[in-house]
């Protein structure tokens, strides 16, 4: 497998990625655990509670294959995602992009797809946390949502933006 230096997804066992984020704070390693605020609800009551927004990722940031080996050996980490023989690299941007997008409180996240979109009018997103951006929209019930790819997770967010956040890319344009 082809290590580098930077930001890497650790996969961890189904619901430990608070335990394994915060083993990983412990342990003096960057790390970065996403996580969404979501209206739970049982028969008798309703709380609001934090949820991984990509259940099973924990994102940390490596400098030598010593913390790559490091990060691995914390309990409740499995693996890290790879994509043939490459592991899954984030880049600064996608990491920022993912951090302003669970700090904005305009943005609602919806869904999480792995699907790559296929159809729908592609803009970029020019204000707000996701700035520069591409997106794919869908209209549904008179919300703008749109699909924002991180390329290097081969993952797709389905979020509810203000139409003002959105730019047509010109060259798309004239093609559809």
């Amino acid at each position: 497998m082809n290590y580098s230096n930077g930001w890497h997804v650790l996969y961890v066992k189904s619901r430990w990625e608070k335990r394994v984020y915060e083993s990983l704070k412990e342990n003096e390693l960057e790390s970065f655990l996403p996580q969404l605020h979501v209206l739970k609800q049982w028969s008798d009551r309703k709380k609001l509670i934090l949820k991984p927004l990509i259940p099973s990722y924990v994102f940390v940031y490596l400098n030598s294959l010593k913390e790559f080996h490091k990060a691995l050996s914390i309990n409740g980490a499995c693996s890290y995602i790879s994509f043939g023989r490459n592991y899954a690299h984030v880049t600064e941007k996608e990491i920022g992009a993912l951090k302003c997008l669970v700090n904005d409180e305009n943005i609602k996240v919806l869904d999480i797809d792995q699907n790559i979109p296929k159809k729908g009018q592609i803009k970029k997103i020019v204000s707000g946390p996701l700035t520069n951006l591409d997106c794919e929209i869908l209209k549904v019930n008179n919300e703008n949502k749109i699909i924002v790819r991180i390329d290097s997770l081969q993952q797709n967010f389905i979020a509810t933006v203000p139409a003002n956040y959105l730019y047509e890319i010109p060259e798309l344009a004239s093609s559809n």
